[in-house]
């Protein structure tokens, strides 16, 4: 398993501030963000792409993940506000392959009053499974991960909708700061293990909807659990930190990793 860190949490940090203290901190994977506007867009050029991955390699570090959510639109959704879903996914993972990065982060979509879960699910499979037709040509991983956006409360849920895509290239993100709130992280490790793409790391301390992030190891995730579940599955990628700064320094945050890794 490889320590690794989010642009997620660097706030405006640009990409070679935070790839030099990424790796000062001693990180050695990152994981960056696909924005509306900045150094990442969808129109950022081939030639400035290769340029932030030879600046991640400068610094010793590999890009092994990218976040695009936020430029997905709502494939849960239909007509045009799905279709405007797919093609920027798509784009995204063009994005990620020119980058050299193998797995990119999506959330899927959100509901509505008037937008049916049953019709949800449907559109999402649907939507799911042309993405994978360009996944699998670009060899580029899109993993779902679960937010509380009410859609796919239960891990049974989200393994049944991943098989139903039936796509190597379509997984499943694995946050247990995310379902700590409500269930037990390890139980989605064992019942999500072959689909398990990329781990991020968050801590969760407190009740449902009364509670926090608090810095790794400062709550109640129970990592030894969750690692054995990983390890059972084959998993022995990265352990990307969500943890912002603010929270707890990067240096911090890196040797929990570690020992979390270690347990």
């Amino acid at each position: 398993m490889q320590v690794g860190v989010s642009h997620l949490v660097a706030g405006d940090w640009p990409l070679e501030q935070f790839f030099k203290r990424a790796s000062a901190a001693g990180y050695e994977v990152v994981e960056l963000m696909l924005r509306r506007e900045g150094e990442l867009t969808l129109k950022t050029s081939k030639d400035d792409l290769k340029r932030i991955a030879e600046l991640a390699k400068m610094h010793k570090l590999s890009l092994v993940s990218m976040v695009h959510c936020q430029l997905t639109g709502n494939i849960l959704d239909s007509g045009q506000a799905q279709r405007t879903g797919i093609e920027e996914t798509i784009a995204g993972l063009e994005v990620a392959r020119t980058l050299g990065i193998g797995c990119t982060l999506h959330t899927l979509g959100r509901l509505r009053a008037d937008l049916f879960y049953d019709d949800a699910y449907r559109n999402a499979v649907a939507a799911l499974k042309e993405i994978a037709k360009a996944a699998e040509k670009l060899d580029v991983v899109l993993a779902a991960e679960f937010v509380w956006s009410g859609f796919l409360f239960s891990p049974l849920e989200y393994r049944h909708l991943l098989d139903e895509v039936g796509s190597s290239h379509v997984g499943f993100y694995f946050d247990p700061g995310n379902m700590a709130i409500f269930q037990f992280p390890q139980h989605w490790a064992r019942i999500l293990g072959k689909h398990i793409r990329m781990v991020h790391m968050k801590d969760w301390k407190g009740g449902p909807l009364n509670g926090g992030w608090p810095p790794l190891l400062k709550g109640t995730v129970d990592y030894a659990a969750i690692n054995r579940e990983l390890r059972a599955a084959g998993y022995d990628g990265p352990m990307i930190s969500e943890v912002p700064p603010g929270d707890a320094p990067l240096e911090e945050t890196a040797a929990a990793i570690r020992k979390i890794i270690a347990m």
